[in-house]
């Protein structure tokens, strides 16, 4: 495997945070009703999407594609209440995967700030 001089190790700590996100939200959703599939596929290719708007963050270092980033784990927030609320998902899987995502939204949060504040000061 070929490493990429233009990713910093530690901005790829986010991804292996969010893994465990994706390991537990995963077989949870493949256990929705076949009558939720539409749901499910929709949450699943969400899951599986923000592994690549993490990616293409570290690798362009750019505060928008950040942002996309927190975007998406805050739709995939109102998709889990949604499944929730449609008890899709219990309560306590609901409040776990929320401090999974709270994790990963927090290092995000840190790496926004951190991208903000070079800008400023190349200026």
């Amino acid at each position: 495997m070929q490493r990429n001089e233009h990713v910093n190790s530690r901005d790829l700590v986010i991804v292996e945070k969010y893994e465990a996100t994706v390991s537990y939200l995963y077989p949870i959703l493949q256990s929705f009703p076949r009558r939720h599939g539409a749901l499910r596929d929709s949450m699943i290719g969400m899951l599986m999407d923000t592994v690549g708007l993490l990616y293409q963050a570290a690798m362009s270092k750019q505060a928008s594609r950040l942002y996309a980033a927190d975007a998406h784990l805050a739709t995939l927030r109102f998709w889990l209440r949604f499944a929730c609320g449609k008890k899709l998902l219990s309560h306590h899987q609901h409040q776990v995967a929320l401090r999974y995502l709270a994790e990963t939204g927090a290092m995000l949060g840190a790496w926004i700030h951190k991208v903000k504040g070079n800008g400023r000061s190349g200026q």
